[in-house]
């Protein structure tokens, strides 16, 4: 590889996934608790979803700002200022005494948790092309696994030390990652390579790249951040209500046992992309596992609402997170092929920016939809959302040569 050998690169990723883990289980150890904090400071349910959707606005209008100045600074502080802020916001949550102090903790972590697109830009910089997506999916397993311990440790952590420790904790985990980071996790721009590019000139400011986004959907990038989005939006924008789905057709399914349901769909996530991923885009390629990987959500999510036994359920929880697992690396490991490396950062974080619209409108919409036509009716429109962005993915084997990189070596 350019600036390093593979054994280099390696060593490179090893860091940022534990920075990434250990990052993520800090998130996840306070958000589930969010909801207890708040209503114990008298907010309504309408609040709580408020507080919940702050950190994706504040995640999406941030994202493309971060990614622009690592593509101009660099990677590294970029993650590292990213983790400090992270830091800040759990030390308010920790210490918060109102739900004007839970809202200013989650502007925070989402203004820190803005960096996800310049970490997968890092992992695009270290890896060959054709690496690429093992890559990102490694990243995306790490990730989920913090999202399955975090909760967990949380709760503990909670009885142990009182409701003020999950927010320090969380807060001194960042600060730990943070060192480590800054010790090991070394700079990649020696790693990006210019080449020449054959469509028009990509722009280099946040609110163009959000506007080609818009005004020129039929160009790869645009294309692929809209398959993106939908998709992103259909799946953690609407399986967060199946709880009210399923407690309505399954008598075994109460609060007591949904978390057994969320647990199977978040694991499934986790070992697809650390176990199966990797030989199934050597067999199949990024296009065609794309194409494969929308196809398995949609009948995942069209199967939620059709399904009314247990058989049906779990073919459908596990198609879902089978679709995301081949969906979501592909698509942003091409997308970092169709831009050029000097914008890769931006572009990344303009795709988390409409990946978080989606996943704060979805939400409403799915509400919205249960309310007026059925529980079921959310699932019915995603899937068929997610199916018809299909017509999106007619030229993707030919992203696979647009700024192919030379091998590193």
């Amino acid at each position: 590889m350019s600036g390093g050998t593979s054994e280099d690169s390696l060593s490179r990723l090893i860091v940022l996934y534990v920075v990434a883990f250990v990052d993520m289980v800090g998130l996840v150890m306070v958000l589930p608790l969010l909801p207890f904090y708040a209503t114990d400071f008298g907010a309504t349910a309408s609040v709580v979803g408020v507080l919940i959707s702050a950190f994706s606005i504040a995640q999406l209008v941030s994202a493309p700002a971060w990614g622009k100045l690592s593509d101009a600074r660099g990677r590294r502080p970029a993650i590292l200022a990213g983790l400090w802020l992270s830091a800040i916001a759990y030390v308010v949550f920790g210490l918060a005494s109102s739900v004007a102090m839970l809202l200013l903790s989650r502007i925070v972590q989402g203004l820190g948790g803005g960096t996800i697109g310049v970490v997968q830009a890092y992992v695009a910089d270290a890896s060959r092309p054709e690496e690429r997506t093992k890559a990102l999916g490694w990243l995306s397993a790490v990730t989920s696994f913090g999202a399955v311990v975090g909760p967990a440790l949380g709760s503990l952590l909670l009885d142990v030390g009182g409701r003020r420790a999950p927010g320090l904790a969380s807060a001194a985990l960042c600060i730990l990652v943070s060192i480590f980071a800054w010790r090991f996790l070394r700079e990649s721009r020696e790693l990006r390579r210019s080449a020449a590019h054959p469509v028009p000139t990509i722009p280099v400011t946040g609110r163009a790249a959000i506007w080609s986004v818009l005004a020129r959907s039929g160009e790869p990038a645009p294309r692929l951040i809209w398959i993106y989005a939908i998709a992103i939006g259909a799946f953690y924008g609407t399986t967060p209500t199946i709880p009210l789905l399923l407690t309505e057709r399954f008598s075994g399914i109460t609060a007591r046992t949904i978390g057994y349901v969320v647990m199977y769909l978040g694991g499934m996530g986790v070992l697809v992309r650390a176990f199966l991923l990797g030989w199934i885009v050597d067999q199949m390629g990024e296009a065609r596992l794309s194409r494969l990987g929308l196809v398995l959500l949609a009948a995942g999510l069209t199967l939620a609402a059709a399904a009314r036994s247990y058989p049906v359920l779990w073919l459908s929880l596990t198609l879902m997170p089978l679709g995301t697992a081949f969906l979501f690396p592909c698509v942003t490991g091409l997308l970092s092929r169709v831009v050029p490396s000097g914008d890769r950062g931006l572009y990344l974080g303009v795709q988390q920016t409409f990946g978080g619209g989606s996943r704060v409108a979805f939400p409403i919409a799915a509400g919205v939809l249960m309310d007026h036509f059925g529980r079921a009716t959310p699932f019915w429109v995603s899937g068929v959302m997610v199916l018809a962005t299909l017509s999106l993915t007619g030229a993707m084997e030919s992203y696979l040569g647009v700024r192919a990189e030379p091998a590193k070596t």
